[in-house]
């Protein structure tokens, strides 16, 4: 396990390094566009976007499948399958490209002919958008086969270089927009569209070049039956991800409907800063997936099931080294970030990091069960969930409760109880042991939250109300943190693991 842990951390080194370079790249971006384009376009070209993202989930579903084939034959070595897989994603993710321009061709009509509220001297410029967007759609689906295969060879290195690439034609399309003298908005629409097909592009070159099993070859390598299988998973995983988008969305609707748009920006600024935390867990596992897929594949589950273990622990560690000072401090942050943030907007995003703290403990048994295969019942289980979460807001808001009730129902069905629904799962389906798991994952991840968390606790009740204070808890969480993560959180093979690779890199 010490090389997988090694590459693990070195592959989330990659992405961290990218993350790093790009928020600060997109915080420049956004302030140049905003004020080159204007708040009207900016929105306009924010609507139409998240129209074609609408669409996303669709092309989510399929990519989970063909990456999980992918990753499953690179762990048991079958090569030959492995292009079958991959010719056989090619046709499909065509077919689901196409599907997708129509439906957003059609969707388009519907929304410029009296649903979207856009300027009429504007709405020229918006469809020019539109269209430019549904064609960067089309050739970002087809090429998800290659994404599917870099993954495969837990490749992140490639993803690390390519983002900063990607985040550098952002910009640079930013910076063409300010002194552009043509319609600013056509100008970064089209633009924005091209990006897509210089990375996809660069991708499909770079497979083709380093991977034998990106071989486009339909008549020998697509196969019906395989193609039917594939299918069948990303139908199952489609029920997931569509009940998860209208549970995302259905809150933010019913929120509205009750409560007008005020809690509706309180609801959006818990999403974005609860996102933005989130994004340093979703890029470590976004390098240990392949592992548990590639393990499974291989036939050894009791790696499969130690790499998931160590995966949700890491996962917590990594979110609560930075939610803990912005749980005690949220207040404070709030009105440094915002100076006089939405009512509600303290409660609701404190509820909803504690709901991700607790998600994270299980949230590579996700990527477990799909490696195993058999996910039917669990995607019934899982959508039903999400669909009683927005049930019972409903039935909570017509009975005037109030609006925390969104974020207590939500941390009660999707975060309790879908975390104990995964952990079934995995020992029905892998054979997970609930003790080692309550040994090696639950109580680590809470003495390790609970002694920088109360320690830290005490600063803030002692203390003014003040920058100073903030940067003393933040400081005292972390120092307390790696003390307890290294005294309580680690095993004395992971800490063997983590000196040696210090030692390296001091050496």
């Amino acid at each position: 396990m010490g090389q997988t842990a090694n590459k693990v951390i070195k592959n989330t080194g990659y992405l961290y390094a990218k993350l790093g370079i790009t928020m600060f790249i997109s915080l420049l971006i956004t302030r140049l566009i905003l004020n080159s384009l204007g708040a009207s376009d900016y929105g306009i070209f924010n609507i139409i976007g998240g129209v074609i993202a609408m669409l996303g989930f669709l092309n989510a579903a399929m990519a989970t499948a063909t990456q999980r084939y992918m990753n499953y034959c690179e762990g048991n070595g079958e090569k030959e399958m492995q292009k079958i897989i991959f010719n056989t994603g090619i046709v499909l993710h065509f077919a689901i490209a196409f599907i997708a321009s129509i439906a957003l061709l059609v969707i388009g009509y519907i929304f410029f002919n009296g649903v979207l509220n856009i300027p009429q001297d504007r709405v020229m410029a918006a469809k020019i958008v539109y269209g430019s967007l549904i064609l960067s759609t089309f050739f970002t689906i087809t090429s998800v086969p290659y994404d599917a295969a870099v993954n495969a060879h837990e490749n992140m290195k490639y993803y690390a270089i390519v983002g900063l690439i990607e985040s550098l034609l952002k910009l640079g399309v930013a910076i063409i927009v300010v002194f552009t003298s043509a319609d600013k908005l056509i100008v970064y629409g089209i633009l924005m569209a091209f990006i897509p097909f210089i990375t996809r592009t660069i991708l499909r070159i770079y497979c083709h070049r380093h991977y034998e099993e990106c071989t486009v070859s339909l008549r020998e390598y697509f196969k019906k039956s395989t193609a039917k299988e594939m299918a069948s998973f990303a139908g199952w995983n489609f029920l997931i991800t569509t009940a998860h988008m209208i549970c995302f969305y259905g809150k933010g609707i019913i929120l509205n409907h009750f409560f007008g748009p005020l809690l509706n920006a309180a609801h959006g600024i818990t999403n974005d800063l609860n996102g933005k935390f989130l994004t340093f867990s979703t890029h470590m596992q976004k390098a240990i997936n392949p592992v548990i897929a590639k393990s499974e594949g291989a036939g050894n589950r009791k790696k499969m099931l130690e790499a998931s273990m160590i995966g949700n622990k890491w996962l917590f560690f990594v979110f609560a080294i930075v939610i803990i000072p912005a749980f005690i401090e949220s207040k404070l942050l709030l009105q440094l970030w915002l100076k006089n943030p939405p009512a509600w907007t303290l409660i609701f995003v404190r509820i909803q990091l504690l709901q991700t703290l607790i998600s994270l403990t299980t949230a590579t048994f996700h990527t477990s069960i799909l490696a195993e295969g058999n996910i039917a019942l669990y995607s019934k289980i899982a959508s039903s969930l999400n669909i009683t979460a927005i049930a019972a807001i409903w039935i909570a808001f017509s009975l005037d409760t109030s609006p925390i009730s969104l974020y207590v129902i939500s941390f009660i069905i999707n975060g309790v109880i879908f975390s104990i629904t995964q952990i079934y799962f995995v020992k029905r389906n892998c054979g997970l042991s609930i003790v080692a798991f309550l040994k090696k994952v639950a109580f680590p991840c809470f003495i390790v939250f609970a002694i920088p968390f109360f320690i830290t606790t005490i600063v803030h009740m002692n203390m003014e109300e003040r920058l100073s204070r903030l940067l003393v808890a933040t400081a005292v969480s972390t120092f307390t943190f790696v003390f307890s993560l290294l005294i309580f959180g680690l095993t004395k093979k992971e800490r063997g693991i983590l000196s040696t690779l210090v030692k390296k890199k001091l050496a």
